[in-house]
């Protein structure tokens, strides 16, 4: 276009661009750009999370063998750590207090190892969740790939932890007149259930944890209460049977209980399905589908916001 001036000479003006008057989000979608770092959609972002699959392993074997580095022992501190808290709770509430009460001490000390390890790996998956995000900033803002891989990472960490720790679980039992029987294929479905409600947990708390740094100092005290209160030490129903007996339901349905109770029930032949709540199974495929998905969804939704501000 062009147009006469005052002083006889020719101005030419610019075509009108035909991206006038087109919104920014028009515009994005006319050329094809995308937000940098924005979340992608459920499914996608499943597929991303299976890419990374190689990446998920080799990270949790890393920080598994890099764990007990610094110690003279190594890697055996994965063993003994547990073992070692199983002898103090024993000698405190087995010959002290006297919470293997009915119970005898050929299937006590089992019991008590058992709980002791199954719900070390709840506690150890929690707080390696709350510090997934916040403590690897610097992988989480330099690279980019989906965030969950951390927490599910670091509970595939404690899983493996939980399966040497496993070795010294048999030992135990079998020490103690529990031989291996039919029962015991039954522990590998109960580890699969447990992995996926720890892995929901862990990722709940990493989203938490990486807004709220000082959840990681909070936690320890809210573990150590859902210990003593999912029977790590004592068999619930024995415990409560003079309190009211919702006490003991509520206690007994809470998942950490579920799953020590089901690994004891086949690991200990003294310990019977009359020591299980009804439908326990259903149960504990409950919590771990409603954990899992729901913590999975949870992350999920938060997912361009982390390692931001």
């Amino acid at each position: 276009m062009s147009e006469t001036t005052q002083d006889g000479g020719v101005a030419v003006t610019a075509p009108p661009s035909p991206d006038d008057g087109l919104s920014p989000a028009e515009l994005a979608a006319k050329y094809g750009l995308s937000v940098s770092g924005a979340r992608p959609g459920l499914i996608e972002y499943v597929r991303q999370l299976w890419g990374r699959r190689h990446f998920i392993l080799a990270f949790s074997q890393a920080k598994l063998t890099a764990q007990y580095s610094q110690a003279k022992l190594g890697q055996l501190w994965q063993v003994a750590t547990p073992l070692l808290n199983a002898l103090v709770y024993f000698l405190i509430f087995g010959l002290i207090l006297k919470a293997d009460r009915g119970m005898e001490r050929e299937v006590y000390i089992p019991f008590l190892v058992t709980g002791v390890f199954v719900f070390t790996f709840t506690q150890s998956s929690v707080m390696a969740g709350v510090r997934a995000i916040s403590g690897n900033l610097g992988l989480v803002r330099a690279l980019h790939f989906p965030r969950a891989s951390l927490p599910v990472s670091f509970s595939l960490q404690q899983l493996q932890q939980l399966l040497f720790s496993m070795i010294v679980l048999f030992v135990v039992a079998v020490g103690f007149g529990s031989y291996p029987r039919l029962s015991w294929l039954l522990i590998l479905p109960v580890l699969v259930l447990q992995f996926l409600f720890n892995t929901g947990l862990a990722l709940i708390m990493a989203r938490l944890g990486s807004k709220t740094p000082d959840l990681a100092q909070l936690m320890p005290f809210v573990m150590r209460t859902w210990m003593y209160a999912s029977g790590v030490m004592f068999s619930i129903p024995v415990m409560l049977k003079e309190h009211p007996a919702w006490i003991a339901d509520i206690l007994q349905w809470n998942p950490a209980a579920i799953y020590m109770d089901l690994m004891r029930f086949a690991l200990i032949d003294g310990y019977g399905s009359e020591n299980l709540p009804p439908h326990v199974w259903a149960v504990a495929a409950g919590w771990a589908a409603l954990v899992a998905v729901g913590g999975f969804v949870y992350f999920w939704k938060a997912e361009e916001r982390y390692g931001r501000g």
